[in-house]
């Protein structure tokens, strides 16, 4: 039996409802945000947390859906059970669940949502028989299936492999904690005395999260009892999982891939017992609940509406999807070229799409093409880079209209070829204004953005082969591109405690149609037309496709490269700029074949 109580006037996570619900022997404090009439979406907290760990996502899905959190028994406002052994199973827990199931949505399934322990108690949940059809859905985040994971190791045991062995001893390393919590008394101790004073300031620093009223006061208490999830639950499942844990609803994996407790290897079989699986992974660390509330809030949107709609998540086609689905990433210089193919890649990974380009009937057609190919939402946005006050309008309006940018692709650039004696005052401007300037107002807007948000992101500036490869036809280019190499080494080094990484792509020849608009200084019209068609032949003869850029760009976020050449000719300038300088310098003498 359970027991609905009148809702009362208490206030927590900014303006919610509280009630009280009782559940085998405890009560349990409930918070609800946002209109009881629409899909009920349910976040459960992990350990040693308390349900204010979610008050940044819940604030915010609550515009769209009716949130509910609770504190698990033994933490926060919800009462202890008594005696602690045994009170904390995994049987008990799911009591918990369908209590407050029944009361805040009796009529209708829950759209459930769980991190870390969370996640574990959410996996029982979505797997037992007696709560289906109470699950609309769920959402997975650093906590795996007891069962599952106890299947994963006795696999790993009974066919042991180099490999295999690899990923028990790293996952094992991991999982220290999980021995400390098993021993007696200690770790009530700790919590109690200096680890619960200290546990906040470890947890901001580990994962850079502003001062602020987290975690909640009750800590000690709530870690001193939640270590009784692990005594009640661990041994007895991972040495008998059940054989029948298959999920009876759709389920997202959301898998920070810097989680410190968790290997991404955990969920390497997870289709077999999830068939209506999406993946998505984030660069971050373990609780991102508070370091990336707004990417969660997307993707829960995402997969709720989805759901409830009755279809199947949004799957776009490209390699990267669980990491750029329904990113918003900007690219300038969109309407061709390396711009247009790295929208395209983008889009092909579920990214929203903001194409920008001088051209406006370009832009729009690469960001026209962009849903076609995948982007569940693309715009174009005719700006000229070099202009301050253009930039700054551009990203007032993305950022209220479409939200803060994930990543930013600073591509937008001009070509000019010729001597620097023959190379004008005004030559030097226009370069200077789209290739430096144009990434200039690009990451200083943008970048500002990323940083006040507070959630990381990522910045691409196309700089070029030639940024270290000196020639004496392309001083102004040359040293537009080396600017932008050198901004972004500077950058990168200075935003890497926001978790925001810099990137510097370096294209070699790349058939594109830069050869066709590039300037030639110190000649007539007809001869600047006749080396812009021999360019554009010799760059077509080379036939390296900007699509091969692009998939350099997104490996790039990816891996949060630094300096990334494209091309042989790229690769091979780089060693030589490193280990052969004075070759390089003779072949920058020769005359180009124009």
């Amino acid at each position: 039996m359970t027991e609905r109580t009148d809702v009362t006037d208490a206030v927590t996570l900014k303006g919610a409802r509280e009630r009280r619900v009782r559940a085998d022997g405890v009560e349990l404090c409930v918070a609800e945000l946002g209109d009881p009439g629409q899909p009920t979406v349910l976040l459960v907290h992990g350990y040693p947390d308390t349900k204010e760990v979610w008050s940044e996502v819940a604030v915010r899905l609550a515009e769209r859906f009716h949130v509910v959190l609770y504190d698990v028994r033994g933490h926060g406002g919800s009462t202890a059970p008594k005696p602690l052994r045994g009170g904390f199973t995994l049987e008990k827990l799911t009591d918990d669940f369908l209590a407050v199931v029944d009361a805040v949505s009796p009529d209708r399934p829950v759209h459930l949502v769980g991190h870390d322990w969370g996640s574990v108690q959410g996996w029982e949940f979505a797997t037992v028989e007696r709560t289906e059809g109470r699950i609309a859905s769920f959402t997975s985040m650093s906590g795996p299936s007891l069962d599952h994971m106890g299947h994963w190791i006795k696999r790993r045991v009974k066919r042991p492999t180099p490999r295999r062995i690899g990923q028990l001893l790293g996952q094992g390393a991991k999982s220290w904690y999980i021995y400390a919590l098993h021993t007696p008394v200690l770790p009530e101790f700790a919590w109690r005395g200096p680890l619960g004073k200290q546990w906040p300031a470890l947890v901001r620093r580990a994962e850079k999260l502003p001062r602020g009223d987290y975690p909640s006061p009750s800590l000690p208490t709530d870690a001193a009892h939640g270590a009784w999830l692990y005594r009640d639950n661990i041994r007895a499942r991972l040495s008998r999982p059940r054989d029948d844990a298959y999920a009876h609803a759709p389920v997202q994996l959301i898998t920070p891939l810097g989680d410190q407790f968790l290997s991404e290897r955990l969920y390497d079989d997870l289709e077999s017992w999830a068939p209506q699986l999406t993946r998505r992974t984030l660069p971050a660390k373990h609780w991102i609940p508070r370091t990336r509330p707004d990417q969660l809030t997307a993707w829960i949107t995402e997969f709720v509406t989805a759901t409830e709609g009755g279809r199947p998540a949004p799957v776009a086609t490209g390699k990267y999807t669980d990491r750029f689905g329904g990113q918003l990433v900007l690219v300038t210089g969109a309407a061709g070229g390396i711009g247009r193919a790295t929208a395209f890649a983008f889009a092909e990974a579920g990214a929203r799409v903001v194409a920008v380009d001088l051209d406006a009937e370009g832009a729009a057609r690469t960001a026209e093409l962009s849903q076609l190919i995948g982007a569940p939402e693309a715009w174009a946005e005719a700006v000229d880079v070099s202009d301050e006050q253009a930039m700054e309008k551009l990203a007032e309006k993305v950022a209220t209209t479409y939200g803060v940018v994930d990543v930013l692709v600073n591509n937008a650039g001009i070509g000019l070829s010729g001597s620097f004696l023959d190379t004008t005052p005004e030559d030097w401007r226009k370069v200077l204004d789209v290739n430096l300037w144009g990434v200039i107002h690009g990451c200083r807007l943008f970048g500002r953005q990323m940083a006040e948000r507070g959630q990381g992101g990522h910045i691409v500036n196309t700089a070029s082969a030639a940024a270290y490869l000196p020639s004496r036809s392309l001083p102004a280019y040359s040293t537009s591109k080396a600017a932008v190499l050198m901004l972004s080494e500077c950058l990168r080094a200075e935003l890497a405690g926001q978790g925001i990484g810099v990137t510097a792509i370096c294209p070699g020849i790349v058939k594109t149609n830069i050869t066709s608009t590039a300037r030639f200084a110190g000649v007539d019209a007809e001869e600047e037309k006749r080396r812009q068609r021999k360019a554009s032949k010799l760059y077509g003869l080379r036939n390296y496709p900007p699509e091969k850029v692009a998939d350099a760009v997104l490996r790039a976020v990816v891996r949060n490269q630094a300096v990334v050449p494209v091309t042989p000719e790229a690769h091979g300038g780089r060693f030589m700029s490193r280990f052969t300088p004075r070759a390089l310098r003779a072949l920058a003498r020769l005359e180009p074949p124009l």
